[in-house]
């Protein structure tokens, strides 16, 4: 079992190019089954430097390849599936 402040330390990272994602900041969970459809991510916007805005976006669980013990590595699908605003 994996607590969510271990998940937090992880960088998100997008295989299909190496980039760096963010930072775990949440999860999004089934009321009903109490599973975890999605991860919540904070996606900084390098071009503004150190007072950047940062963005919430949503990251499905199925998008999820490996949680390895410093990285969580994820497909770069486009679409609303991947990527929604919180």
């Amino acid at each position: 079992m994996i607590k969510l402040s271990e998940l937090q330390l992880k960088e998100i990272i997008i295989i299909d190019d190496g980039r760096r994602f963010g930072h775990i900041t949440d999860l999004e969970i089934d009321g009903n089954t109490g599973k975890i459809i999605a991860i919540v991510v904070e996606a900084k916007d390098k071009k503004n430097g150190m007072f950047a805005k940062a963005d919430e976006l949503l990251i499905s669980w199925d998008q999820i390849v490996r949680i390895g013990s410093d990285v969580i590595l994820v497909n770069d699908v486009q679409g609303p599936n991947l990527y929604g605003t919180v």
